[in-house]
């Protein structure tokens, strides 16, 4: 097993909670599996139909399925809501069709939906998996065929999105040594700091620990047959060192921590496995 860190972090991010059908188009607090596998997905170059198929040049053969994640909540964002509407003023024949294949009427003719979105959420991900699948994340995650984005296309992650890779004990990382980017500097002479983790295996903490499971690990990203099924998680409010704390403009600190452990940079001629390029895999689950 390996393991890489990864910081999402953008202006806005939006990890889907429910259908693309839906009129209103919420947000999970943090990235979910769904969210990360697409972007793994996406950054190879795999359609939607073969997003989640095995690694069969891989030893073992390893899939997606294969990794686990631990989320640290740096920053949990303000929540946005974006209020859109499409297809008004058109005359009828010429606005938004129905599943149907007709046409909404004039008095329907304009759809509103409001979509959420994080504004300023940072999280730190822990990536677990076998050591070959996570070594080709990396290095497509540098050399992606489409662009990484924090749940849906139009959100960009801030650099640096790749933190390390080979990191033998992730979640001491986590607790003890990755920076952390707060939403305000830790009170003055405070010596820990409260951070809520997410983790899909149970931690050994001796802090409270609450159990739940979320409906966002996916089994096909085909469209029009999008299934998704439950997975486990467990929620903690760690306390951290306060040096941590990276202060309000932290780019210089992270950047020192990602080039002290920094992914060899080489051209992945012999770790892609790709196809011609497709529309990449959503990472919105069905309700």
């Amino acid at each position: 097993m390996s393991a890489l860190l990864l910081r999402l972090a953008g202006p806005l991010s939006s990890y889907g909670s429910a259908s693309s059908f839906h009129h209103r188009r919420g947000t999970h607090p943090h990235p979910t599996r769904s969210a990360l596998i697409g972007m793994f997905a996406a950054a190879q170059g795999r359609p939607r139909l073969r997003a989640l198929a095995p690694h069969h040049d891989l030893p073992d053969e390893p899939s997606y399925h294969d990794l686990t994640f631990t989320i640290r909540i740096d920053r949990p964002g303000t929540l946005l809501t974006d209020f859109h509407t499409v297809g008004g003023g058109l005359p009828h024949g010429e606005g938004l069709r129905m599943s149907k294949g007709g046409y909404r009427s004039a008095a329907r003719s304009t759809l509103v939906t409001r979509r959420d979105y994080l504004a300023d959420a940072v999280f730190t991900v822990a990536v677990q998996g076998p050591e070959p699948l996570v070594e080709r994340i990396a290095t497509t995650l540098e050399h992606p065929v489409w662009a990484p984005y924090l749940g849906r296309r139009c959100c960009i992650p801030d650099e640096p999105l790749l933190l390390a890779a080979s990191v033998p004990d992730p979640v001491t990382a986590l607790r003890a040594a990755v920076p952390l980017c707060l939403t305000a500097p830790p009170p003055p002479g405070a010596a820990t700091t409260p951070v809520d983790f997410i983790w899909e295996q149970q931690p050994d903490t001796t802090v409270a620990c609450r159990h739940y499971e979320l409906p966002h690990s996916p089994i096909d990203f085909t469209p029009g047959q999008r299934t998704y099924t439950t997975y486990s998680v467990w929620s903690t409010t760690e306390p951290l060192p306060t040096d941590l704390y990276a202060g309000p403009q932290p780019l210089h600190t992270l950047t020192a921590y990602r080039h002290a452990h920094h992914h060899t940079d080489r051209t992945p001629d012999h770790l892609l496995d790709q196809e011609p390029p497709c529309r990449p895999p959503s990472s919105t689950p069905a309700p």
